[in-house]
This record gives C-alpha cells, structure tokens and sequence, in this order.
C-alpha cells in the first residue's frame, strides 16, 4: 500500500510539475513560463507559442482525445411481431448503406480501365508501308500473282499429293531475305506457289518458290520483330503478330492493313480457324498464359481460354476443326472445345518439357511437338495419346522454337536445330536418313513443297532462305 501511494504521488508530479513541462518542450515545442506563475497576467508560454494556444497548454500526460460518443441505434420494434422486430442487429440510426468511390476515385477507375480494354481497329500507323517489288504485278489476262502459274513442269492444283518423296541434295537457291534473323516461313495455301517470310527487322516479305524467284511485296508496319505468320484458306489475306504487342491483319495483294488488334500483351501465336465459313474468326496464344478467341468483323473478342500457367506457344486445330490443342511453357498440351473456355483434356507429366512448336501431318492422324529435351514427341490426334513408339531424337533445340514439319506423303519428318543443321527422319524406323549444314546460325524453320518429291525451304536467323532439292 505504501508503495502504490508513493507511485501515485511521483506521477502525479511528474504530470503537473516541472517534469512535465519539460517533457511537453521536448515534444511539442513549448512550456509554461515560470517566471509568470507569481503574477495576476494569466498563463504564459515560451518556445512555439502559437502552437501552445492551439492545444490550449496541454501538456503530453493530459489526454487531448475526446471521449467517443456510442452510435445509437435503431428501436428494436416489438418481440412479439416476428418480422418487425430487429433486436440487436438494428442498424445504426447514421449508418451509410451504399458505399463507393468518389467522383475522382471513379474518373482515375474509368481511365485505367481504358487503358487496359482490349482494342481493334485501332489508329493507323504511320510507319504502315507496302512496297511493289515487281513491274508484272498482272499478266495480260489481268490474273494477280496471286494466281499460281499453270505452265510449269509441276502441277500446281493437283489436290493429291506425291505418291512417293525423296530427300534433298543440293542447294538450289539462297534468299538474302532480311536484315536480321528470320522468324518463320509459310507457304501459300493449297499451290504453294509463294512463301511469306517474317523476320526480326520488323518486315515480313512475299517470295516466288518459281520462275524467277523474286521479292514480290514487302510489308512494313510492325515496331518489333514479327513472331509469327498465317495465311488464310485462299490466301488472300494473313495475320501477323509481333513483339510491338500488336496483331494485324493484312491484304496480301495490294499490302494494305486492313485491321489492327491488341490486348497490351505480346501474342506468341496466331491461327485461324480452318472452316470456310468461319473465316472471321481466330485465336491468339499471348504471354499473359491466355488463348485470345477475336471475331475480325466486329474487333471484339469473342471469348478468353484461360487456364494455361505459362505463356502460350502454339495453338493446332484437330479432329474436323471442332477443336484445337495448346502448347504452352508450363509444360503441358491441353484440348479445347471451339468457343468453350473450359479445357476437356490436360496432358501434363514430371517427364516433359516445354513445346515451342507443333506441326500437324498432311493425314491430319499425328501431331508433332517439338520438345525441349532436344526430341520430338508425337501424339495421336483422335484421342491425343502419346505414341512412346515414335521419338525422333539426334538434334539440339534446348532453348530454340525450332520449327518441324512432315514430308507430303508422310513418310519423313524434318527439323532444324540450334547448329543450324537440317535434320530428316525415317517416319517408320524414327531413323535420321540425313542431315546437313544449312545455315550459319539457328535453323529456326524449314517446310517442304506440297507439290514436290524433294523441294524443301529452310530459314534460319543467319537472315537467308534456302532452297533445297
């Protein structure tokens, strides 16, 4: 008890005396000054005056917060009326019931979201140029070079393919075709007659495969390196899909762009989809592990596939076209019903590794996936089963999208690799039957000719083209 008291006591000078006062100059800037404490002219302060008459001398003991008044609430109403009564759980007579952002909140919400809508359609660019490279855009029937060539050794609309291919020997012909390395080469749907090339200066460039093997068309518009390129069912038009995070639409006769097409995310790949009568529509595989379904008539998107983890490296459509299989870095294939976000298979195993590139068989039985354990794994279309019987193994593509593809008639199956070496397998005994030096750095791409027993095109990041026979 003794103790207690003398407690007390000591704060109680410390609180009202000399101690406090000390303490409250410390802290805030001011004191009483004790040479007025004897005389009848009121209380004065030294140091920060003006703040000591804002806090009306408080010291730092004294408590300057007011005591909080309780929030009343509501009458409870009547026990004996089941649905008047509120009890406890009244609300409070100043309760808000609505709540939200204020005006300028909701005007900085409206800007961001915005910012981040997908957009189509968007402002021409500037730097949108095409160039003509060839006088005979026309021949004297008016027929464009679109329009393949009726008079050579091969023909080129004959629908069936070579009964029997054979493999390449020589080198015929070398594009200088870009600046620097090139991305990927396709060829014109169904003939074959053309080859569209996109590389990383930003350009993408149409070529003649026969005759005299010329540039016909270049196509500038992009900021970045293009990454990849599809044509549609007649060739008319092709997309485009760069690091600049666009995808453009272009007209692949007059060069003009016809329609731009953005998420703010950079598109790893584009298709569209193989029916005629759904030719407006394609889909996107994007960095930000999305597949971006878009309608080209509307610019709107039609519908999001999101259930990837990683970024999203290629999209193959199987089984009629009804659906199609993505490949992405998470080291998994799923399959998806067209215009259905939900996946309806998820192959993913300890053993894989991530698949860069795929290529579909001209049978349209066997998808190839090129994998980054330097082999290539095939999965049967109609259930997507991997075949364990069929590994095509010899190359090195750790680190590299190097494309593969198959032979018309099925029977060889080709890749580059990192050395820039071509390889080609045995379909049946997954054995190499050659490979040679294609290219100086990366053999990043190769295709053989739908009409040819031995024609294949390969591109590498040396920035040429070859031709092989």
């Amino acid at each position: 008890l003794y103790l207690r008291r003398v407690r007390e006591a000591v704060v109680s000078t410390q609180s009202t005396g000399f101690d406090a006062q000390r303490k409250t100059f410390h802290t805030q800037g001011y004191a009483e000054d004790p040479t007025a404490y004897n005389q009848s002219v009121g209380t004065k302060y030294v140091g920060a005056v003006e703040k000591a008459e804002e806090n009306q001398g408080r010291t730092v003991f004294e408590d300057e917060k007011e005591k909080r008044k309780k929030r009343k609430r509501e009458h409870f109403g009547d026990p004996s009326d089941p649905e008047g009564y509120k009890g406890p759980w009244a609300e409070y007579v100043d309760q808000v019931k609505t709540s939200g952002p204020t005006e300028e909140q909701r005007a900085t919400l409206d800007e961001w979201a915005a910012r981040k809508e997908p957009k189509a359609n968007a402002k021409p660019d500037e730097n949108e140029k095409t160039i003509l490279h060839i006088e005979d855009s026309h021949d004297y029937q008016g027929r464009s070079f679109l329009v393949a060539p009726k008079d050579g050794a091969v023909n080129l609309y004959n629908p069936e393919p070579p009964e029997k291919c054979f493999l390449p020997k020589k080198l015929l012909h070398t594009w200088d075709a870009h600046n620097k390395g090139v991305a990927k080469v396709i060829l014109f749907p169904k003939t074959g007659h053309l080859m569209l090339s996109c590389g990383m200066d930003s350009k993408i460039k149409l070529w003649e495969l026969y005759g005299k093997r010329r540039c016909v068309r270049t196509y500038s518009g992009h900021a970045k390196a293009v990454r990849d390129i599809v044509f549609n069912n007649d060739g008319s038009k092709f997309l485009s899909a760069s690091y600049d995070r666009m995808i453009k639409l272009w007209d692949t006769e007059t060069g003009a762009c016809l329609s731009r097409f953005t998420t703010k995310k950079i598109p790893y790949c584009v298709q569209f989809h193989p029916d005629d009568d759904k030719q407006n529509f394609f889909v996107s595989g994007m960095a930000d592990k999305k597949i971006v379904g878009w309608d080209i008539n509307s610019g709107e998107i039609t519908q999001e596939y999101d259930r990837h983890l990683g970024a999203v490296n290629t999209i193959t459509f199987i089984e009629r076209n009804i659906s199609f299989v993505s490949t992405s870095d998470d080291k998994s294939l799923r399959v998806w019903d067209w215009d259905i976000p939900v996946d309806r298979k998820h192959i993913a195993d300890p053993s894989m590794h991530a698949i860069p590139s795929c290529s579909l068989s001209a049978s349209g039985k066997w998808l190839a996936c090129q994998s980054m354990d330097n082999k290539i794994s095939i999965f049967a279309t109609q259930k997507l089963r991997l075949n364990r019987k069929k590994v095509f193994k010899g190359h090195m593509v750790a680190g590299y999208a190097c494309q593969c593809n198959f032979s018309p008639d099925n029977s060889y199956l080709m890749s580059g690799d990192a050395d820039g070496r071509c390889f080609i397998w045995d379909w049946k005994t997954t054995k190499v039957y050659k490979r040679f030096k294609a290219h100086d750095g990366v053999c990043i791409g190769c295709v053989w000719l739908p009409h040819e027993t031995s024609k294949i095109v390969t591109c590498g990041w040396d920035g040429k083209i070859k031709l092989w026979d």
